[in-house]
């Protein structure tokens, strides 16, 4: 089977392969498939575009269609290598390129996952939903910050971490989560950050789902399920994880809060989220 792993909002690829890619290859084994692409105008994805290229379901689309590619390529790679072998022919051998795969997403990946799973534009038989922050609300509370990130880092670039320091959106964050805050500053720092701010704008702007009974589709497909929340994590709210676990009917995890140890909260998710895999 395939793993697709999806990165964070102003993320890149290695944020899950770090998390997440070790567990999936201790759980499935070494000749697991990985792929982990980057999101437009994130990591290695240089082109912007426009504000309607940021809408969720074509980030989803463009993501599908990275997979399918990284797919065929896997699977020519591994039909020469058995050739090599002596195996069969090279392009006679290799992955099922229609085979059911598993995605795990974070954050806004996980909101793409979801669109993925629910358009059918993958062949999702297994969901990990991590730490969601989007749902049927353009701009939720919870995800404030990164517009007002995008606008300061367009109007004074990086330099702009201070003036954002000062507004109520942060402080409000700060207040619960110092961690939760130093990942919005961390916006500022990011590769190419005032370039890219547009992300930070237009994809909050977005729904993850329309409404509880769409979330429901992905049982009725029999697409299995996993939602992780987190305690005390202003920007990914434990509410959230909560509606997404009930629509999907689908366990939830909850994880430590990051405050208490960065380090801990991942050792939970990936023994649980791996334990789930086993199982599932």
């Amino acid at each position: 089977m395939t793993v697709v792993l999806l990165h964070g909002l102003g993320a890149d690829r290695r944020q899950p392969l770090t998390l997440l890619e070790p567990m999936v290859h201790e759980v499935l084994g070494d000749d697991e498939l990985v792929i982990a692409p980057d999101v437009r105008a994130h990591g290695g994805f240089l082109e912007i575009g426009h504000a309607d290229d940021f809408a969720l379901d074509r980030l989803a689309a463009e993501v599908a269609a990275a997979v399918r590619r990284d797919l065929a390529e896997a699977a020519v790679e591994r039909a020469n290598d058995a050739a090599g072998r002596g195996g069969r022919a090279a392009g006679a051998d290799g992955l099922d390129l229609d085979a059911p795969l598993t995605i795990m997403g974070i954050s806004m990946g996980a909101a793409i996952a979801l669109r993925i799973a629910l358009d059918g534009l993958l062949p999702v038989e297994r969901a990990v939903f991590i730490r969601p922050s989007f749902d049927d609300r353009p701009v939720p509370e919870n995800l404030r910050a990164f517009p007002v990130i995008g606008q300061v880092l367009a109007d004074a670039g990086a330099s702009g971490a201070a003036e954002f320091q000062e507004r109520e959106v942060y402080q409000r964050v700060a207040e619960i989560s110092p961690l939760g805050a130093r990942g919005l500053l961390a916006q500022f720092t990011a590769p190419d950050a005032a370039r890219r701010a547009m992300r930070l704008v237009e994809i909050p702007r977005n729904r993850a789902f329309r409404d509880d009974a769409e979330l429901a589709e992905l049982e009725h497909r029999g697409i299995r399920s996993l939602v992780v929340g987190a305690l005390r994590d202003p920007v990914h709210p434990l509410p959230t994880a909560e509606r997404w676990a009930a629509g999907v009917a689908g366990p939830l995890l909850v994880l430590p809060a990051r405050d208490d140890g960065p380090a801990a909260q991942g050792h939970v998710l990936t023994e649980q989220v791996g334990r789930w895999l086993r199982d599932f």
